[in-house]
């Protein structure tokens, strides 16, 4: 397919190696804004705005998902298959179902198990499992180690449903699953698929088993920072 693709309208080469990905086009902005030097807008279709700038003078973009396995779908594949991105790191929130993990802590994705049916299109004999990148997770243990902030690894669920009718999350908490989000196991499809690399970090931004904590939506746009910092010095 030539460039621009039918959802980004960015030119061959104005994205970097490594993208980082949250879901909101805002944090994306935020990020780009805050901690990118001389940040340029090189995607807003839909205004779904994509940033490329640097960071410690390394080369880095920042670019919104959406919500949901088919938005990140659509811009994971797209940067993969036809911007030579390499990495992307998602940058999200999630909702925790794990009693250790608190809001503002941290999950690093080691698999994102799934209710959704992405991975149907392979038409693969079997269940696939969704992982990370082990050289992009390796580094962001590391990284997050050092912030000193609570953290685990572990496997996560994306989940199609935000409003789940059979209010069926908490079951997954009975196979170790830490949290719930809407977005990687395609993202991990998409690079694995492609041979790429992808990870997913999210802060905790609410939490089943303690409600008290959840956080506003201006919150989860401008202050889960520690988040955005592991996944820049990993890029």
């Amino acid at each position: 397919m030539p460039i621009p693709t039918p959802h980004i309208n960015a030119k061959a080469g104005d994205f970097a190696e490594t993208v980082l990905m949250p879901g909101d086009p805002l944090r994306s902005k935020f990020i780009a804004e805050t901690f990118l030097e001389n940040p340029v807008l090189v995607n807003n279709v839909r205004g779904v705005q994509g940033y490329t700038g640097t960071y410690k003078g390394k080369k880095v973009s920042v670019m919104a998902s959406g919500m949901g396995q088919p938005s990140i779908g659509i811009y994971s594949y797209e940067l993969f298959a036809f911007y030579g991105v390499k990495n992307i790191i998602r940058v999200g929130s999630a909702g925790s179902i794990d009693p250790d993990l608190h809001a503002r802590d941290i999950i690093i994705a080691q698999g994102a198990c799934t209710n959704g049916s992405y991975a149907n299109q392979y038409e693969l004999p079997g269940t696939f499992c969704p992982i990370a990148s082990f050289e992009l997770l390796e580094k962001a243990v590391n990284e997050t180690r050092k912030t000193g902030v609570n953290f685990k690894v572990g496997n996560i669920l994306s989940s199609d449903m935000f409003y789940d009718d059979a209010a069926s999350a908490m079951r997954w908490s009975k196979m170790g699953v830490l949290g719930v989000e809407m977005e990687s196991a395609a993202l991990y499809c998409n690079a694995a698929r492609l041979g790429k690399n992808a990870l997913c970090i999210l802060t905790v931004s609410d939490s089943f088993n303690y409600p008290e904590e959840n956080t506003t939506a201006e919150e989860r746009q401008t202050s889960f920072t520690k988040m955005m910092e592991i996944a820049l010095e990993i890029a």
